[in-house]
This record gives structure tokens, C-alpha cells and sequence, in this order.
């Protein structure tokens, strides 16, 4: 099985926790995919340089000035540390943006109102899975951040959640697919406050009972409903899991 991972700011964030996941994940054995997001590094970086960032409804605004930042931040700094630390762990990762081999390509998102500037969507045909499936072949790991192109020369800066979606989505074509969401619960809980109350396994039918008695609720709903859609395209299963539980059968399957 194809393990398609994607980690979040609240790990890029945490040195000790990335050096954590980073052992944990270069331990699955197979083929795996890893995909991640910028932290708060961005907004960091935004503010030395004298640039404030813009931010409407916790969506970034990214300008050309931001633009440039994200690309040498994601595209440079957070993939290549990343990378260097997996190959140290043995595991042969390859870096990449969505430029890189035309392995991920979007488009500008269109302004309707409000313009996100150079803000990237996808499509089913976004992904060069012939590209991809030619280097887990080879027993190679692409680790991708969140930066796309349009094939017209533009960088687009693009949700992570997205690309590592629309990359599980296209690899299912020819591989069984599991596609883990990273993040700082066990996976989805009756009491966000009680580990002991995690839920194993939800279907459609459990995910709209859960709906309606709020156990699931605010944030985690546009998740939730985005990892059905994938499963009805294709892929296998949607995990929710903690970093330290990626390799473990710890976690929230979706199915």
C-alpha cells in the first residue's frame, strides 16, 4: 500500500517533534509520499523583512513580496532540512515543489471577492503521477511543499491539504492508497479531552450520526467532508493520527 503523509506547521514548528516524526516515518516500510505544510516560519520571516503578512479568514494573502518568501521558505529551507534529516535516517527522499519535473500543476485561484494573489487550485489532472509512480518504483521518497506552478513559468503558493488530496487521488489510479492527515489529537474523539474515547473507524453513515450530535464539529468538519470525497475517488482510506502514531494502528480510519 502507497502511504501518503501530510504533516502541518505544528510539527515543522517543533524541532524535537519533526525529528520524532521524521524517525517514525522513515521506518514505514513501502512506498510512502510526504507532503507539508510552512508553520508559522512565513509569517516569522514576513515580519523581519518589514512585510506584514495578509491574512483573510485565516487564508494567507500571498502578493508577489510573499510570493517570494514562501517559495525560498517552503520550497528551500523547510524541504531540504527535511530531506537532508531523512536521508540521515536512510530513507532516500527527494525534494520537490510543484515545478520540480512538472510534478504538480495549478492555477491561479480567479479573484471572485477577495483576491488571494498567486494562490493556487488544482485539478484532477494537477498531478504527474507518472512522475510520482516512477519514483517510488525506485524506492525513491518525494517529500513535496506547498508550492505549485501553472506550466507558464508562475509559482503558486497552494494549500497542503490539497496537494496531498489531489496526490492520493491521481496515484489510486494505479496503487491501493492511505492517506494520513497529521495532527494533534489521536484521531477523531467522542471527548476532545479523553483518549481513552477515540474512534476507530467511521464510515459515511457514523460521520453524519456524529454530525448530528456534534461530537464532530467547527474545524474538523471541511476535513472530514473533503476525506469522504477522496475515498469516493478512489482512495482507500483517510487516517487522522498523531505524529508519534503514524507507523501504529493508533488513529481514526475513514472508509
Amino acid at each position: 500500500m502507497l502511504k501518503i503523509i501530510k504533516i502541518g506547521g505544528g510539527i515543522i514548528d517543533n524541532e524535537q517533534e519533526l525529528e520524532q516524526f521524521l524517525q517514525t516515518f522513515s521506518t514505514i516500510d513501502g512506498p510512502k509520499v510526504l507532503i507539508h505544510g510552512g508553520g508559522k516560519g512565513a509569517s516569522k520571516m514576513l515580519n523581519q523583512l518589514g512585510i506584514e503578512p495578509k491574512m483573510i479568514e485565516g487564508r494567507r494573502i500571498t502578493d508577489q513580496s510573499t510570493l517570494d518568501v514562501v517559495t525560498g521558505l517552503y520550497a528551500g529551507n523547510i524541504n531540504k532540512t527535511i530531506v537532508a534529516k531523512l536521508q540521515k535516517l536512510g530513507c532516500n527522499a527527494l525534494g520537490l515543489s510543484g515545478a520540480d519535473a512538472n510534478a504538480i500543476k495549478g492555477s491561479k485561484r480567479p479573484v471572485k471577492t477577495i483576491d488571494y494573489g498567486f494562490v493556487g487550485d488544482l485539478t484532477d489532472e494537477s498531478v504527474n503521477h507518472d512522475f510520482f509512480q516512477l519514483l517510488i518504483d525506485n524506492t525513491i521518497t518525494p517529500v513535496v511543499c506547498a508550492i505549485t506552478h501553472d506550466g507558464n513559468g508562475q509559482l503558486l503558493n497552494t494549500n497542503a491539504d490539497t496537494i496531498a488530496s489531489t496526490i492520493a487521488v491521481a496515484m489510486s489510479q494505479k496503487n491501493e492508497v492511505e492517506l494520513n492527515f497529521v495532527f494533534d489529537k489521536i484521531g477523531v474523539l467522542r471527548d476532545v479531552n479523553d483518549d481513552a474515547t477515540l474512534i476507530p473507524k467511521i464510515n459515511e453513515t457514523l460521520y453524519l450520526q456524529l454530525k448530528e450530535e456534534g461530537v464532530i464539529f467547527e474545524g474538523m468538519i471541511p476535513k472530514l467532508d473533503n476525506s469522504f470525497k477522496v475515498i469516493n475517488a478512489g482512495v482507500k482510506n483517510v487516517c487522522l493520527v498523531h505524529a508519534r502514531n503514524i507507523n501504529s494502528d493508533i488513529k481514526t480510519i475513514l472508509c
